[in-house]
């Protein structure tokens, strides 16, 4: 091949985004409301944490028994609903989780007691286990190794949308309709979106609204087997047990700020329901920051000759460093020094998260991604398990958050050096 070939060559390819077409940006962007509608699910209870403790009695470990029960279906479910959308397909796959899970949530309404509200966390955190699984595969079929990182970071930024939205729209719904309202209606949301989904989503080779140009750039990776993996094979390589690692020891800090950080900052500095809103808004546009920046950042340095490894592990390195101020913020006075730093250690879990989950498709074939999801999915969710217990026995016997934030704040490098350890190089692992 000539000189001149080799330039013509690399100028096609470098321009081939900019004429590839934006169709997977829509999948991205449907990917991200579905996110933001499965976090809206989730984090009702612990916006409403206060009032269903003095309407329904609750303790401190009562509440910590819910999160319990919401983790234990979600760990069942992760394994069990990755295995299902990898078998049926991401379309039909996810479709089927949200139609189960927004039912789950509106099921809240009918709860009158502690065993009932058992009952539904569990029923959801079995369906709401399907959104990452099916996410991350959807990724893995509409976009190339160097675009995924951004585009997860986009879809994961739907959970700090639903962080905002919840504390805003549920304290409001709940003072002029009443608590079991606010379960109705963010459940029944999921319909909306379900609609959006069977009208816009096919895989790229069967949709009417790629182009072939686009099509070429989402399959522009080298080829990769297609003969399904088994669980046994999957759990051999040392590069599934270094997501699984990661996940099991940084999920639980994510349950911790979701279900806790809107009870703390009552409880710290004196809010009432309706005066959470905007802290908590504010935390998670933050946090936002950190989903989208997270992504971008290893993105751009792949594209600017880096290597997967290398562009991946620094970025996660510079999150779990920005982490370690919430150490302190437990005793910290000023609500609004507290708040920035909470949003800047959500932000750093964001960023981590986003290039955690892709290293699973820079790894693995996509035909298998969502299974070591839903592994990781199940690790993150017996650490969350765990993190309920822990934190609703120590609020109930200290009163203090002090624990909580000194496990929050050195999660990410022990989790970094795990991953490191495990999987030195993030090579595509050799299929038999």
């Amino acid at each position: 091949m000539s000189d001149i070939e080799v330039v013509n060559r690399a100028a096609s390819s470098q321009s081939t985004p900019s004429r590839a077409g934006y169709f997977r940006w829509i999948i991205c962007a449907l990917l991200l409301l579905g996110v933001t509608k499965n976090y809206m699910d989730r984090q009702v209870l612990g916006v409403l944490k206060t009032t269903l403790q003095h309407d329904l009695g609750w303790n401190e470990i009562d509440y910590g028994n819910l999160v319990f029960a919401f983790q234990a279906a979600y760990a069942i479910g992760m394994v069990v609903v990755g295995r299902i959308v990898d078998r049926l397909g991401v379309k039909l796959g996810y479709a089927v989780t949200m139609v189960f899970w927004s039912l789950a949530s509106m099921a809240h309404a009918a709860g009158s007691s502690l065993t009932t509200f058992l009952v539904a966390r569990s029923t959801l955190g079995l369906g709401e286990a399907g959104v990452f699984p099916a996410s991350i595969k959807a990724v893995a079929e509409w976009f190339p190794k160097k675009e995924r990182s951004l585009a997860i970071g986009i879809f994961n930024a739907g959970t700090n949308f639903g962080a905002i939205l919840t504390p805003l729209v549920v304290p409001w719904i709940t003072i002029h309709w009443g608590w079991r309202w606010a379960f109705l209606i963010t459940g029944a949301i999921g319909f909306a979106w379900l609609i959006l989904w069977l009208l816009l989503y096919d895989r790229p080779e069967e949709s009417r609204r790629v182009s072939k140009s686009e099509l070429d750039h989402i399959r522009s990776d080298p080829a990769t087997p297609t003969k399904p993996m088994k669980w046994i094979s999957l759990v051999s390589y040392r590069e599934a047990w270094a997501f699984i690692a990661a996940k099991f020891l940084t999920d639980p800090i994510w349950w911790f700020y979701l279900f806790w950080i809107p009870d703390f900052l009552i409880r710290k500095h004196g809010l009432t329901l309706l005066q959470i809103g905007v802290p908590i808004m504010v935390i998670y546009v933050i946090s936002d920051l950190g989903s989208v920046g997270g992504g971008w950042l290893s993105s751009l340095l792949i594209k600017k000759g880096r290597s997967v490894n290398l562009a991946r592990k620094t970025t996660m390195l510079l999150a779990a460093l920005c982490v370690l101020p919430v150490l302190v913020v437990y005793r910290v006075e000023s609500l609004w020094t507290a708040v920035l730093i909470i949003g800047v250690a959500a932000a750093a879990h964001q960023a981590f998260s986003a290039n955690l989950f892709t290293i699973t498709s820079d790894t693995f074939p996509a035909h298998a991604v969502a299974s070591v999801v839903g592994m990781g999915g199940m690790a993150g969710a017996i650490g969350g398990m765990l993190i309920a217990k822990i934190v609703g026995y120590v609020l109930q016997w200290t009163g203090s958050y002090m624990i909580p934030f000194f496990m929050a704040g050195l999660a990410y490098l022990i989790a970094l050096a795990a991953i490191q350890l495990l999987a030195p190089r993030l090579d595509p692992v050799k299929v038999s």
